[in-house]
């Protein structure tokens, strides 16, 4: 099993000096921007920071294999460029965010996150399902990587991400007696697609920790009664002042009924020793998780709110 807090609280400090290391020895210098001149906003400082980054990178003689610049080549994200993004942003939820965030031209970037987690976030259940069996993840979450965890705009969602839900979301949901659902269904990955073979799906099942494997099928239906879906929330003066929102969103698949919805934000900037100021895995969000930790969230952030709503049915 994952260990979620090592897999997120301890990340910080390690890849913060992996990138270090590479801004060390690829430009030569520690930090491009002096942390003191922090009376900018996070938007400012990271796009003076990008400024600097190109400029430098444009004279560096990089070795080959070098990574350093790749961070100055990533986009931001088009929430639209998928099929199952532009399904996530066409469902009507009940309690949709209103056009005007209620930001205030002054705010610092603490007063409107405040404002948000006080107004706008939390956990909104319309409907509970006993006895649930297995999940279908309609939307798989590309891995973040450590640049795009320092990049303001790289990320669609950083608040509901997560590493383990990235990489291995099959041992959050099948992974007794933490996770207790039966089955876990997702779309299959393009890479694994073969012109041989109809499947457009893959299961995960059986797992019980030093009992028995983890077993992998490859279906052309799913079975799931019950979905979830994620999607960003974006509106004026949100990624300029460090904060992002998401939402997740439970489906009853017979029709697309909104059964929950969890909406968070994270805010992030002013980092230190940080090129960009912008540390996504170990910023500050609400609601959290659980009352455990009043600032980082952790690797079972997802099960946490979908087992409220579809109850695993007991193994």
């Amino acid at each position: 099993m994952y260990d979620c807090e090592e897999m997120n609280d301890s990340a910080f400090g390690v890849r913060k000096q992996q990138r270090m290391s590479l801004w060390s020895s690829v430009l030569g210098i520690v930090l491009l921007i002096s942390t003191a001149a922090w009376g900018e906003t996070p938007g400012e400082h990271f796009e003076q920071a990008m400024k600097r980054l190109a400029e430098n990178c444009a004279k560096a003689k990089l070795r080959p294999g070098e990574t350093g610049c790749d961070i100055i080549k990533l986009k931001p994200a088009d929430p639209l460029a998928t099929e199952e993004g532009r399904f996530a942003h066409s469902i009507k939820i009940p309690n949709p965010v209103p056009e005007d965030s209620g930001y205030k031209p002054g705010m610092s970037p603490q007063q409107y996150f405040d404002h948000l987690c006080k107004t706008e976030a939390g956990e909104f259940i319309y409907k509970t399902v006993e006895n649930v069996g297995g999940i279908y993840m309609m939307r798989p979450r590309e891995h973040a990587t450590d640049y795009m965890q320092e990049h303001l705009y790289a990320m669609e969602d950083p608040y509901g991400y997560t590493d383990w839900e990235a990489d291995r979301p099959q041992t959050i949901f099948v992974n007794p007696p933490w996770g207790l659902y039966s089955f876990l269904e997702a779309p299959l990955l393009p890479l694994i697609k073969t012109s041989v073979s109809s499947a457009e799906y893959q299961r995960f099942s059986g797992y019980v920790q030093d009992r028995s494997p983890m077993m992998e099928e490859r279906v052309t239906e799913i079975k799931s009664r019950y979905g979830y879906t994620w999607r960003d929330i974006s509106r004026p003066h949100d990624r300029e002042l460090g904060i992002a929102g998401g939402e997740l969103i439970i489906l009853d698949l017979q029709g697309n009924e909104v059964l929950g919805v969890r909406r968070g934000f994270i805010r992030s900037g002013g980092v230190r020793n940080n090129l960009t100021g912008i540390w996504w895995l170990s910023a500050r969000v609400c609601p959290m998780l659980r009352q455990v930790d009043q600032s980082q969230k952790r690797g079972d952030f997802t099960y946490w709110f979908i087992s409220k709503v579809l109850k695993p049915a007991t193994p």
